[in-house]
């Protein structure tokens, strides 16, 4: 399995104690969502491998969690920095007008006047409003992701998100 068999939700950042706890951070929201969609894949140096989650738990201010067959501190050590992904299947539907940043990536972005921008080459989160990263041979673009106001349609099926916005805006 490649890396595009998974939504990524998070990474290990740290390791916690010395019976094989790991630090997770996660992109879900709220955080604590992320232990919903177990079990999870963990992309370690020898590829994908799947890891059954036995404990989990908020610790201060993030979230830790414990796998089977991970027992101690070096174990978990070899953990750290790898990426948290699940199985597109594992995660409910997004209801309407709302969208995994997975299904949004890829999608050619097209304003109003009918010019292409290139495609999501990611997702931001700023604090106030989520942004769009756009790639394209016109360079790259930032583009505010607020619906009905500069993103005016996403269609997941034509691959397609039309905006409201112009080649030489500049946030």
């Amino acid at each position: 399995m490649t890396g595009e068999d998974f939504i990524h939700v998070g990474h290990i950042n740290g390791v916690h104690g010395v019976r094989g706890w790991v630090k997770v951070y996660s992109d879900t929201r709220p955080k604590g969502n992320i232990f919903d969609y177990a079990p999870w894949w963990l992309e370690t140096r020898q590829g994908w491998r799947e890891f059954k989650i036995l404990e989990s738990r908020p610790q201060g201010k993030g979230l830790v969690a414990r796998f089977e067959g991970l027992d101690d501190r070096d174990q978990a050590l070899l953990l750290v920095n790898c990426k948290i992904g699940v199985k597109p299947g594992q995660l409910p539907k997004a209801e309407a007008g709302e969208y995994y940043w997975a299904d949004l990536v890829g999608l050619e972005v097209i304003n109003t006047s009918g010019e292409s921008f290139g495609k999501v080459a990611e997702m931001l989160e700023t604090g106030g409003h989520d942004v769009v990263l756009v790639k394209g041979e016109g360079g790259e673009h930032l583009i505010p992701f607020v619906q009905d106001v500069y993103i005016l349609n996403v269609d997941l099926k034509e691959g397609k998100l039309k905006v409201d916005w112009e080649q030489d805006y500049s946030e």
